[in-house]
């Protein structure tokens, strides 16, 4: 039996409120990000997003930073093309909170 049973009406564009019952159970406040996941049983759980969640890519890319500098190589310089692209995508004004258009592949 659950602690909190809520439901939520989804709209026309897939958004849904989390209830606040839900919400206060989270700690979850404006800009809290949330994390979905869907179970094999259909089961669907919704939890907030820590550190452990993040973007695999950029960890991936630590961990390769880390073991060049466990090896005693070192990361010495980023090759020019590497660094402009960085500075684009960092000077890059995103919305991150904007629903998204369109169809999306998951």
């Amino acid at each position: 039996m659950p602690i909190i049973h809520e439901v939520a009406t989804m709209t026309a564009k897939g958004q849904i409120t989390v209830p606040k019952p839900i919400r206060q159970a989270l700690g979850a406040d404006t800009g809290t990000k949330v994390t979905f996941e869907l179970h094999e049983n259909g089961q669907v759980v919704v939890s907030r997003a820590d550190a452990e969640h993040e973007d695999p890519s950029i960890r991936a890319f630590l961990d390769l930073i880390e073991k060049e500098i466990e090896a005693g190589r070192g990361v010495e310089k980023i090759p020019d093309d590497v660094a402009q692209r960085m500075l684009e995508h960092a000077e890059l004004d995103i919305d991150l909170d904007e629903p998204i258009e369109g169809d999306v592949d998951l």
